[in-house]
């Protein structure tokens, strides 16, 4: 049923209501991804191109770059960018922190859905009872890195991030 609708943001149903978690498959890690794995991809081919000493991409030169020590420096950081690439694009690909959070007024209960890395404990699938809730909190920080968390409170120690 909820797969269906996972185009739509909220779905409410007289005593149900589902709101979605979009995850990582966001417009920002897309163009992270993108942007790591081309400079990855300038790196690497730099260095590269100082070990055969010629040109193997036209518009990036490497004539002035001796191999050692900065080509093998610059193919290094080529082989790191690439790494941290492949995570992103892993990331992106399985959808790692999408799911729901359902409330069921009727049953008095409140699941939380999340999709997480593969393996043993992909799905990530919790359920409280709505009159444990204490309260939900929720954070906002401004700027460049900006970030807004809710936080469901069950007890003085338990806090989860929904």
């Amino acid at each position: 049923m909820f797969r269906r609708l996972s185009f739509v943001m909220n779905f409410q149903v007289d005593h149900i209501r589902v709101d979605f978690i979009i995850g990582s498959r966001r417009i920002s890690n897309f163009c992270w991804a993108f942007i790591l794995l081309f400079g990855a991809l300038g790196f690497f081919f730099v260095g590269f191109s100082s070990y055969m000493q010629k040109d193997l991409i036209p518009f990036l030169s490497a004539e002035q770059i001796l191999f050692i020590p900065q080509g093998i420096v610059m193919c290094f950081y080529g082989i790191a960018g690439l790494f941290i690439s492949f995570y992103l694009w892993c990331t992106i690909c399985w959808n790692v922190g999408s799911g729901y959070n359902k409330f069921d007024k009727q049953k008095g209960i409140f699941s939380i859905f999340r999709w997480g890395f593969p393996g043993k404990n992909r799905r990530i699938f919790i359920q409280f009872l709505i009159k444990d809730i204490q309260a939900i909190r929720m954070e906002v920080q401004e700027g460049f890195l900006a970030r807004r968390v809710l936080l469901y409170k069950k007890s003085k120690v338990n806090q989860i991030y929904l």
